[in-house]
């Protein structure tokens, strides 16, 4: 199973040379996803939220429901070809939603291993930690998730992200 993880930016270049099967969009209300003619809608999902962790008037926090989405996206991809993640900076949103499809996948106990693949992977990954919180409550994973995160720590500062794969094989 590869998850590709990028910005906005990437996302027409890596779709059209890796093919994905899948495309998860995690944008705020502004934005729109590039088209890609080449992934059907039924296998896209765009959330619309901001990259904030506590409310702030105007924005859009993500919540209980768009992870539910997240998830049930996550499960209905086959993992014959990659499914592409973006965000806008390819740093917060994404790994954050990367980690979690990785973490329903594997199941339980193996949340602490993901997060070191994920640091590996990407020195700044830095997930969005109330998407993790959600997502810990979701998969009933019992503050797991939210722990593996808060070890491995915050990742580099950068404006933008560079492309990467997480993988569990």
């Amino acid at each position: 199973m590869t998850l590709i993880v990028c910005p906005l930016a990437e996302v027409e270049a890596l779709a059209a040379e890796r093919i994905p099967s899948h495309v998860l969009s995690l944008l705020g209300p502004t934005l729109s996803p590039p088209p890609l003619a080449a992934v059907s809608s039924d296998r896209r999902l765009h959330l619309l939220f901001n990259d904030i962790i506590e409310p702030a008037e105007g924005l859009i926090l993500p919540n209980a429901n768009h992870i539910a989405e997240l998830i049930a996206f996550g499960r209905g991809w086959n993992r014959q070809a990659p499914m592409l993640v973006h965000c806008w900076a390819g740093i917060s949103r994404s790994t954050a939603a990367a980690y979690i499809l990785a973490c329903d996948r594997a199941g339980p106990g193996r949340e602490g291993l993901l997060a070191k693949r994920l640091r590996e992977a990407s020195r700044i990954a830095t997930p969005n930690p109330l998407m993790i919180e959600l997502a810990d409550a979701a998969l009933r994973r019992d503050g797991a998730m939210s722990a593996a995160i808060k070890r491995i720590g915050r990742g580099e500062i950068a404006e933008v992200g560079v492309p990467f794969d997480l993988s569990l094989d």
